[in-house]
């Protein structure tokens, strides 16, 4: 029979009064004995996939505010031929490369997943820490810039009093702190305002690019200026096509939105029979998801493009014009009136500003499954609500820095947005390469080419994103290291088992009175070598012949990795008692092992060891990278660390 006992943090005690209650309600939804491998925010209820699209709408459709104005500054009177490049991208680029992401990455990973796969040891880490710095990049800036074009809608809107124009900063503060309220209050919430605000939303869009379209269509006088317009500036359809090519980057946040879609996936619904493996019903809903949404706002797209190419004067488009960034909004106010208009504003301004939910949803869904698992964040993180504090107060200096200035994070944004769309597609390429799918294979890496493309036009164009994003990189980097160096002395194991040899082994030692542990680096494993460390440690420790000893092999895995399931066998060799186990941290697997020792048998275990010459401070960083160095005195302290009752602690003998 197997015995388990969890060694992962132990839940706060309840503490009396107003402090303990804050702090449950802080902490709620974090069970600290799921371990770093469990499933982060498994309290939520999860929703049918049309709902969980509106929680992703809310920042795809909310490009509608503002996108056919920046395809117009991008493109002039190419608008509408390079916002059609963007639709095909959509559909035929960033569609089927996310529906595969979420084929390989069921859980809510995303693209990072995947690539996390492609390389060992540190590298791996390394590589993730950077698609997290551009994903943070991407999420964080969803959430700043989104508020600080609601507050430009609000300005903008005709009733809106004069001295507003001096509280832009403070407007996008307030709206930040509104929508750090509603995840504070619960992720049901946050959906239930999402589907209310994208059906009235899209609802209203309707109404609009209905009309535009409308007017178009019975004044052709407009139609054919915008075509007198091209044929006089373009020599050729051929130049036409060739110029909005190369202009179409500029448009990429229309694509923003997919990996969002992908990062809330735990939060669709699926089949009953759906298990953790395989939840088929949780892929096809998002798939309907992703699909669904790509279709909407292609259709809407197109259509507000060339409605607002032709029926808009271009003056109009430029900084300090009327339709500068809120075009729809422009033939709103314009063919329905003001009173109409302002209607059409409000729910402008109120996706825009909840444009950030799908953000913050897919960072308090994305950053627990990585960096506490690596130990790069406090196990704290795992929980929603000091995540979400944390986001908000983060979003609130980036608000201050660039003053909410929608257009000065714009590149940001696109580079973010536009990397991990290019992270995504390589490793759509590299999966159905390893299934041996040919045409999905080229397919595939064609997309990937084009997302480069992309992706460097626009480095080029707004080197300032960049610039951002590595300063997002390096925040995650600093932090991460920081962490992991606090953190290393913490027992490092969500559980221990021992199987049913290790079991017989404890309990013949337990019936002697006595637990003694001598850990030994298994090399030959042969019988000299086992002889030989018995006798050292018994001169050098005074460990009495009489006294039985367990050997205890600690086998190194991925020394990157921080913590993990420890599972105990027990093994006779040559006659000797032997407890085997695999880590990536020798010292910290030495200790938890002795504590679950002291657990099954109720005896406290004494382990021997002799000191490791050598400098202790190059040991100390051999500890932090390859989890080995000087064994004795790091055993001891998570020993100190994880039972401060000394008369409970094992007892460490060092000779």
């Amino acid at each position: 029979m197997q015995d388990t006992v969890t060694r992962s943090a132990q839940a706060p005690a309840p503490t009396p009064g107003r402090r303990g209650r804050f702090r449950r309600w802080l902490l709620a939804g974090w069970d600290p004995t799921v371990g770093p491998h469990g499933r982060p925010n498994q309290q939520h209820r999860p929703h049918r996939w049309w709902q969980v699209m509106c929680l992703t709408g809310v920042d795809y459709f909310s490009t509608l505010g503002y996108q056919p104005g920046i395809a117009a500054l991008a493109a002039g009177a190419l608008s509408p031929i390079a916002t059609l490049f963007l639709v095909l991208l959509t559909l035929g680029g960033a569609l089927p490369v996310y529906r595969r992401v979420a084929v390989e990455s069921p859980h809510g990973e995303g693209s990072i997943a995947m690539l996390e796969r492609l390389l060992n040891w540190w590298a791996g880490k390394l590589l993730v820490l950077v698609l997290l710095g551009f994903l943070a990049t991407d999420f964080m800036i969803t959430i700043t810039l989104s508020a600080a074009d609601a507050t430009a809608h609000v300005l903008e809107n005709p009733y809106a009093p004069g001295w507003l124009s001096e509280e832009r900063v403070l407007i996008t503060l307030v709206l930040i702190g509104l929508l750090g309220a509603v995840f504070l209050k619960g992720f049901r919430e946050a959906i239930s305002i999402a589907v209310v605000l994208v059906a009235v939303y899209l609802a209203l869009n309707v109404v609009v690019v209905g009309a535009a379209v409308g007017h178009v269509m019975t004044d052709p006088v407009r139609v054919q200026d915008w075509l007198n317009i091209l044929n006089a500036d373009y020599s050729s359809p051929l130049a036409m096509v060739a110029l909005s090519a190369l202009v179409f980057p500029k448009l990429a946040l229309g694509l923003s939105g997919f990996e969002t879609g992908v990062a809330v996936m735990p939060q669709v619904k699926g089949d009953p029979g759906d298990t953790e493996d395989h939840p088929k019903g949780r892929i096809r809903g998002t798939h309907r998801l992703l699909t669904t949404a790509a279709l909407i706002m292609s259709v809407f797209l197109i259509l507000s493009s060339f409605a607002t190419t032709v029926l808009i004067p271009p003056a109009q488009f430029q900084p300090g014009g009327q339709a500068n960034g809120r075009a729809l909004a422009y033939l709103a106010h314009q063919y329905f009136g003001d009173g109409f208009g302002t209607v059409y504003d409000i729910s402008t301004i109120s996706i825009l500003w909840f444009a950030g939910a799908s953000a913050m949803a897919g960072l308090l869904n994305i950053v627990p499954r990585y960096l506490p698992r690596y130990g790069m964040a406090p196990e704290w993180t795992r929980a929603a609500r000091p995540l979400t504090l944390l986001f908000t107060a983060i979003a609130f200096v980036i608000t201050v820095i660039f003053g909410a200035d929608v257009d000065a994070q714009g590149g940001a944004y696109a580079t973010g947005v536009l990397v991990l769309m290019l992270s995504a597609s390589f490793a759509s390429t590299l999966a159905v390469l390893r299934r041996g799918h040919r045409f999905q294979t080229y397919a595939f890496g064609l997309i990937t080419l084009i997302f480069a493309y992309t992706t460097v036009d626009n480095i080029v164009e707004r080197p300032d994103g960049v610039k951002i994003a590595s300063l997002f990189i390096l925040g995650i980097l600093l932090a991460s290291l920081a962490s992991r160096v606090w953190r290393s002395f913490e027992l490092r194991a969500s559980t221990v088992t021992f199987d049913d040899r290790a079991m017989m082994i404890l309990r013949e030692a337990a019936a002697t009175g006595a637990v003694r542990i001598v850990p030994n680096e298994p090399d030959a494993r042969d019988e000299q070598e086992y002889k030989e460390k018995l006798r050292d440690t018994r001169q050098e420790t005074h460990l009495p012949d009489a006294l039985m000893a367990i050997f205890l092999e600690v086998t190194l895995t991925d020394t990157s990795e921080f913590a993990g399931e420890l599972r105990v066998e027990g093994e006779r060799r040559f006659g000797y008692k032997i407890l085997k186990v695999e880590s990536p941290a020798i010292a910290n697997t030495i200790a938890a092992v002795l504590l679950q020792i002291r657990e099954t048998t109720h005896l406290v275990p004494h382990v021997y060891f002799h000191w490791t010459e050598g400098n202790p401070v190059g040991h100390l960083a051999k500890f932090l990278i390859f989890g080995v160095g000087e064994i004795a005195p790091v055993t001891r302290e998570v020993l100190r660390r994880a039972e401060p009752d000394a008369t409970h602690r094992p007892q460490v003998h060092v000779g």
